[in-house]
């Protein structure tokens, strides 16, 4: 029988919610280009990089046919300035209910922990919750061509761990992470609403509700 040897986080909606810190600095950056940024539209966002983060709301706007790529990198500068200043507060306080418990669970099992999330600032906002330590390897978002959905970034985290993506699961709480998930050969496990998560082996309603043993028995009866 297949043995898992990793877990694989996404980092926003998973570890910490800085989805409210993402939405506030969008919305300002769209104020400036006169487009009204809604939370709904913000959801669209999750799970998916930087830059294709701008396209969507350009597009949006409007403005797509107009800006041309260093105006469009000079606006995710912009963004991204704004959002680090709002994630200098956070402290550990910020990792979400029962993480700290499944980390905990998942160490005294005895497998690795990677990061794979999209954010260029997740090595920071690790730092920040003091979670550094507990993680064998964060892939590094600055080194990743395609954004979720495509698997580049899981699989990057599975070879860093020096595992084969069949050993590991994967964490998500993005629709565009759980096909990524998928896409890889991992068992995907979601944090959110079923409906949104369909494609995810199993799904959690929230954090807390995490449960490694669980987990790890819903992926065995799933193999054999």
């Amino acid at each position: 029988m297949q043995k898992i040897k990793a877990i694989i986080f996404d980092l926003d909606g998973v570890i910490t919610d800085t989805a409210e810190f993402h939405y506030l600095a969008w919305k300002k950056l769209s104020e400036k280009l006169n487009y009204s940024f809604t939370r709904e539209f913000n959801e669209e966002l999750k799970g998916i990089s930087r830059m294709e983060s701008l396209e969507k709301i350009i597009v949006a706007s409007g403005l797509h046919k107009r800006l041309n790529q260093e105006e469009k990198l000079a606006l995710a500068e912009e963004k991204n300035n704004d959002y680090i200043s709002l994630i200098e507060g956070i402290t550990p306080k910020a990792i979400l209910p029962g993480i700290e418990k499944f980390i905990f669970q998942i160490k005294r099992e005895g497998l690795k922990i990677g990061l794979a999330s999209v954010s260029k600032n997740a090595y920071t906002v690790i730092k920040r919750l003091e979670l550094t330590e507990q993680f064998d390897t964060i892939v590094d978002a600055r080194k990743i061509k395609n954004g979720k959905p495509d698997p580049e970034i899981f699989l990057t985290a599975a070879r860093q761990l020096e595992f084969e993506p069949i050993e590991c699961i994967g964490i998500e709480d993005a629709a565009a992470g759980i096909e990524a998930i998928k896409a890889t050969g991992m068992f995907a496990v979601g944090i959110g609403k079923k409906d949104i998560l369909a494609k995810a082996d199993m799904v959690y309603e929230n954090t807390e509700s995490l449960s490694l043993e669980e987990i790890l028995r819903v992926y065995e009866k799933q193999i054999s």
